[in-house]
């Protein structure tokens, strides 16, 4: 009995920050530490968030801050269904606008994280942007030291996504930093038209402004990053412009 209570009181500690339609000028500070833990959601576009941030139609003022630091050991993060969504130590951001600062800083070990179904996603010490605004004074930065772990995304459609920052439909006129360190781990994608990233920056239908940066260091070591089935996709240590 006292285990379980210690893994519940581990889990409620690390419960995620999620905003909908916010706006956000002062700071907003997620610290999670997750170890030996198990998050679990089950059934179509189900979501699993782990020591995560997730924003959708939000805003982060001149002077806002939102940041994530992750640092999870021995657990697993697991979302099954179609169009589901598993999110360790990451920040998700869907039609959002960033003027200030998003700070992701995870540290993942021994760890797993994963999507299955069509469609499914599995972000692991990532940034993934969609829809989403990048202005003059913004700064998104990511920063993922990942060891002996995995990250793996199943089906038709599946994204993993593992010490990377992804943008759709996103455009940037300020700062986007991503540092990841991988050691001894391994990100999978399976299915039809599935991509893995790993240590890498993918830019589809977005815009870089004269204003804009885009940065990526990645140093990668004894790590796999794979992609299987037709148009399948694998990037490691890459920036990536469609």
């Amino acid at each position: 009995m006292k285990n379980i209570i210690a893994v519940i009181v581990i889990m409620l500690l690390s419960a995620s920050v999620s905003f909908a339609g916010s706006k956000v000028d002062g700071k907003v500070m997620n610290n999670a530490k997750v170890k030996e833990s198990m998050n679990t959601a089950t059934g179509k576009d189900s979501k699993a968030n782990m020591g995560s941030i997730k924003m959708k139609n939000s805003e982060v003022g001149k002077s806002g801050v939102v940041s994530n630091k992750a640092d999870i050991e021995k657990s697993a993060n697991v979302a099954f269904g179609k169009g589901s969504t598993a999110n360790m130590g990451s920040i998700t951001m869907d039609g959002s606008k960033v003027n200030g600062k998003v700070m992701n800083d995870a540290k993942v070990r021994k760890s797993m994280n994963t999507a299955t179904g069509e469609n499914s996603t599995a972000n692991m010490a990532s940034i993934t942007m969609k829809n989403s605004e990048v202005g003059k004074g913004g700064v998104v930065s990511n920063k993922a030291d990942i060891e002996k772990s995995a990250n793996v995304a199943f089906g038709k459609g599946s994204t993993a996504n593992m010490g990377s920052i992804t943008m759709d439909g996103s455009k940037v006129n300020g700062r986007v930093l991503n540092n990841a360190k991988v050691k001894e781990s391994m990100n999978t994608a399976t299915g039809k038209n599935s991509t893995a990233n790993m240590g890498s920056i993918t830019l589809k239908n977005s815009t870089v402004g004269k204003t804009g940066l885009i940065s990526n260091k990645a140093d990668i070591e004894k790590s796999a990053n794979v992609a299987f089935g037709e148009n399948s996709e694998a990037n490691m240590g890459s920036i990536s412009l469609e």
